[in-house]
């Protein structure tokens, strides 16, 4: 079925994924419908950013399925490109290239994979970072920008593809206090635009916030999901004590 006769636009069923002999993912389901925000939580190596990984095919997986904007993710003859063009992920590196100017590493993909016109991509490029809020720094290069400024750059270089999907993988953790402010005000931007997303995060009060489902791993399952409210009045153990841990 195509994105576009569904609201859903992620469902991962039953997905297995291990590492050798340790087993990360251990039967996670869950699905994103079209303009929902998705934060997935838990502690470190309860496999949420592996999860994330598989929806953009950036990690295979052992078992499962995965379907995203009509796309069948896990299918051995998957269109690789053309699911990239539809999923934007950014993660807690920024990986902006430090030789080219943020105008340029924005403009580098809609030229390469959509063979968009120079002139056209460079405008692209002054939309996306307006997005942002950094139209002053299109000409700076990396070095030249703070480390959240690094992160919006990296936002409006996934936003020039013009993705049906954004992930976000633990954006702000490399961020101090202020800088993660400056990034999270622009995902909620985002949101607020209708822009469907997945994210994993560590900011709860965030993730309250914005999220209009939860998602709690645990020993590599999908082991508590709900709305938000379900941080406030979590119904497993397992979700208390990790609340209850601040972590």
């Amino acid at each position: 079925m195509a994105a576009d006769d569904t609201t859903e636009v992620v469902r991962v069923r039953d997905v297995h994924k291990s590492f050798g002999t340790l087993k990360v993912l251990n039967g996670v389901s869950f699905a994103v419908d079209r303009g929902q925000v998705v934060a997935l939580i838990g502690r470190s190596g309860s496999g949420k950013s592996t999860a994330l990984r598989c929806i953009d095919r950036f990690e295979t997986i052992d078992s499962g399925e995965i379907t995203v904007c009509g796309h069948r993710v896990d299918a051995p003859g998957l269109d690789l490109r053309a699911l990239r063009q539809d999923v934007g992920i950014v993660f807690q590196s920024y990986n902006l290239f430090p030789h080219l100017t943020l105008e340029e590493n924005i403009i580098l993909a809609p030229c390469a994979v959509k063979r968009m016109p120079r002139q056209a991509a460079r405008e692209l490029a002054r939309r996306v970072v307006a997005e942002v809020g950094l139209e002053d720094k299109l000409q700076s290069y990396p070095e030249q920008l703070s480390g959240g400024q690094q992160q919006r750059g990296a936002i409006a270089r996934s936003l020039a593809m013009q993705p049906k999907v954004m992930l976000f993988d633990e954006v702000t953790s490399a961020l101090d206090p202020q800088l993660t402010g400056e990034v999270l005000k622009v995902i909620e931007k985002l949101a607020a635009g209708g822009m469907t997303m997945v994210m994993v995060t560590h900011e709860m009060s965030f993730a309250r916030g914005i999220a209009d489902q939860i998602v709690f791993m645990h020993a590599g399952r999908a082991h508590e999901t709900g709305p938000a409210g379900i941080l406030s009045a979590p119904r497993t153990e397992e979700l208390a004590q990790f609340l209850g841990n601040g972590l």
